[in-house]
């Protein structure tokens, strides 16, 4: 018999079906298919105690075959957040078609500074033997604001102050605030139909520089378009709110429909003078003539007034070379030194040559320096005019040769090549600035106005305002790390 003050024996520890649990697996695995009961657990549990194991029931999952339906999108809720699977860039449902419109926010380098716009001063009428100023030499008005350089044809009632640039309050690049008013514009129109929400996305395909790297070139997908039968596409790039938003954000909209061939252009054409190169040609061979000595203003107001859609192109044209009659055949050599490449051609024309999509330029100017610039920068076709050189003294004569590479001949030369290289025309882009570049963008799939006047960027398709003329390559879908690629 043990001592009363003598410890007690401990007994043999062991291991209850409280301290137990199932295997190993079961505790860990992250994943358990639903509606198969757990019908293997631990040996353990097994042997000793299997009625004291709660088996826990399935969790229900809701099937999801990963297509989103519009009726009932599957829906993620976890930790706060939710997130629905459906999109406006997902293929449609069988037997329905999807319309969306793509619109592409480019900021412009410059920020607007100021909106006021005053009423125009009189622009004095030229003396006889002197050459017509431009809007703007004597008036507060920039020559740009309206489709006329002639104060007798400028509109009657001159453009009012703008709305205040909201970009110095909200950020000078594309900010949320601008997405968002935004979309609360493209609400504003109606709907097609049955149609009664408008859907988007957006992504950033360019960012600044360093250190903040703010979007500048954003890309948003609406879905459905708005009614045709209230707007078109082509009324709607030219909506009144849509040039409002413009000036207030300090930013151009580019409104194409979502099609497939938006996204693999095959032939892009360009216009050389502005648009390839910074000059007009004919300007460059007018300012080597030093007698008379008013020449190269007259030749440069007759080219601004052609370009701005006041004169008809071919007879502008012809009588602008008559003036050049006696310069020397030469001076198209002379002036390869002197032509400035326009910031972006180089590394555009690259890109688009590793995709393999061919090049073509149309100049209205001389087939000379078009045809040496297009061997230079590696373009597949070029068209220019050609003038007529006296034999004998290698010097022009004034006349042209042929038929003038004007605005019928710009469009007629882009079906020819478009058809020669199998080539339909929506996937034909043309790329100009003036009034003779017009019927080839109408052409083209996509007609692109380049730093253009403002009757082409009223009418083309989509216009650009950069810097660098590679930005074409966000209008198609680029992202800025696929244009690096595409470029180096």
């Amino acid at each position: 018999m043990a001592d009363e003050g003598s410890p007690q024996k401990q007994g043999r520890p062991s291991l209850t079906p409280s301290m137990r649990s199932s295997s190993f697996l079961q505790e860990h695995q992250q994943y358990r298919p639903p509606n198969k009961p757990e019908n293997h657990y631990g040996i353990d549990t097994v042997v000793e105690d299997i009625q004291a194991t709660q088996i826990s029931a399935p969790r229900q999952i809701s099937p999801f075959n990963g297509i989103p339906s519009p009726d009932n999108p599957p829906r993620i809720v976890e930790s706060g957040v939710s997130h629905e699977l459906s999109h406006p860039n997902c293929t449609p449902a069988p037997g329905t078609s999807s319309e969306r419109l793509v619109a592409t926010l480019f900021y412009k380098s410059t920020p607007r500074v100021s909106n006021d716009v005053h009423s125009p001063q009189k622009v004095p009428s030229p003396q006889a033997g002197q050459s017509p100023k431009l809007a703007g030499a004597d008036s507060d008005i920039s020559a740009n604001l309206g489709p006329s350089s002639s104060l007798d044809t400028f509109p009657l009632e001159p453009p009012t102050s703008g709305p205040d640039p909201l970009d110095h309050i909200y950020g000078s690049y594309i900010s949320p605030m601008c997405i968002t008013s935004f979309l609360h514009l493209m609400s504003s129109f109606p709907l097609p139909p049955g149609s009664n929400d408008l859907t988007s996305a957006h992504r950033c395909l360019k960012l600044g520089a360093a250190p903040d790297h703010h979007p500048q070139v954003v890309e948003l997908t609406l879905s459905p378009l708005p009614s045709p039968d209230y707007l078109s596409l082509d009324d709607l790039r030219k909506h009144e709110l849509i040039y409002s938003f413009e000036r207030e954000w300090n930013v151009d909209v580019a409104l194409r429909a979502d099609t497939l061939w938006r996204r693999y252009p095959r032939l892009v054409v360009f216009d050389m003078d502005s648009t390839l190169i910074t000059q007009e040609v004919i300007d460059l061979l007018a300012a080597t003539i030093k007698d008379p000595p008013d020449l190269a203003a007259r030749v440069a107001d007759i080219t601004h007034r052609a370009m701005l859609g006041e004169l008809e192109f071919e007879g502008a044209f012809r009588a602008r070379v008559e003036l050049l009659t006696g310069l020397s055949a030469d001076i198209f050599t002379r002036l390869r030194a002197v032509l400035d490449v326009t910031n972006g051609v180089r590394p555009l024309l690259r890109a688009l040559k590793r995709l393999g999509v061919k090049t073509a330029v149309l100049s209205g100017g001389f087939l000379p320096l078009t045809s040496w610039l297009a061997g230079s920068l590696g373009l597949d076709y070029a068209y220019a005019n050609e003038v007529v050189i006296d034999e004998a003294t290698g010097r022009l004569t004034g006349e042209v040769k042929g038929t003038i590479v004007g605005a019928v001949r710009k469009r007629e030369l882009l079906i020819e090549i478009a058809a020669k290289e199998g080539i339909a025309l929506e996937q034909v882009v043309a790329v100009g600035d003036g009034a003779n570049d017009l019927l080839m963008m109408e052409a083209a799939g996509l007609g692109v106005a380049w730093n253009a006047k403002p009757l082409v960027q009223m009418e083309a398709g989509a216009r650009l305002n950069g810097e660098s003329i590679s930005d074409l390559l966000y209008l198609l879908g680029f992202t800025d790390e696929e244009v690096h690629t595409l470029t180096a």
